[in-house]
């Protein structure tokens, strides 16, 4: 696999928008044919190579697809934002946290944050997978202001926490968070899983409409609009397995009488439902 290694030159004030930075864009150029990618700052566009050194391990890359290039980020990203943004094969590492945007519109591929990701992760993902080493901002896998449409596909590991509006709006795919989310979790959810395995503050899987949700442990407000349709002890969902016992509630009844969303809530974390 082609490796492309980007080192950050200098401290970032105005934040950049770096789309550029996919293997798609990366694929069949030279070190100095990347470097001279276009990225955002503010209202003016400068080369990559004005804030990145770039460094390749292979000299021969005729022919080279998206598929076979590794980008890795040596640096904290927190200012930076759109990596891997529509990507559609190949991966991405980032060696710290990463900026807003992170994986929007991804398509295949990818992405590992060593560190946390600011919100907007994930955001109308459609495929690959993005895998976060720490927190989660707010808005992860959503969708976009003015768009009823989330995520569609793919997969969002989080192995610490997220904020609030986790999956607004997902159609389709998979998330999994290993600790808490905030409030609006699910929120107009159609299709696809949310999976958390800590608690919730209030207002999960308000107005969702189909699609499957599981919160691990307690949820703070619960929402009205469920109807309690039996338990299940231990549910599994792929490699992902959740010990002890479920309430299982359909619903969100409160938007349609016709509601098909599933949401699983930890019995013993919740005891007055």
């Amino acid at each position: 696999m082609a490796e492309v290694v980007l080192i950050p030159k200098k401290e970032i004030d105005i934040k950049l928008e770096a789309e550029a930075i996919t293997p798609d864009a990366f694929a069949g150029k030279s070190a100095e044919e990347i470097g001279k990618l276009e990225i955002w700052q503010g209202p003016k566009t400068y080369p990559l190579a004005e804030f990145f050194d770039v460094e390749r391990n292979e000299e021969d890359f005729a022919g080279e697809t998206a598929e076979n290039v590794l980008i890795r980020i040596k640096g904290d990203m927190l200012r930076v934002k759109k990596i891997g943004e529509g990507m559609t094969a190949g991966r991405i590492e980032i060696e710290g946290s990463a900026g807003m945007h992170v994986g929007a519109g991804m398509k295949g591929g990818e992405i590992l944050v060593s560190g946390d990701a600011d919100s907007w992760a994930g955001m109308e993902m459609e495929g690959g997978l993005l895998q976060i080493k720490g927190n989660a901002g707010d808005h992860v896998g959503c969708a976009y202001r003015g768009s009823w449409h989330g995520m569609k596909g793919g997969r969002i590991v989080i192995e610490g926490s997220a904020r609030h509006q986790l999956g607004g709006g997902m159609d389709g795919g998979e998330i999994f968070v290993e600790g808490n989310v905030e409030g609006f979790c699910g929120i107009r959810q159609t299709g696809g899983l949310i999976a958390v395995r800590g608690g919730a503050l209030r207002t999960v899987g308000v107005e969702m409409s189909g699609g499957t949700l599981l919160i691990g442990g307690r949820i703070e407000r619960f929402s009205p609009g469920f109807e309690c349709v039996g338990s299940e002890t231990g549910p599994a969902f792929g490699d992902f397995e959740y010990a002890g016992e479920f309430k299982k509630f359909a619903g969100d009844f409160a938007i349609s009488k016709r509601a098909k969303g599933v949401l699983y809530v930890a019995a013993d974390a919740n005891p007055g439902l």
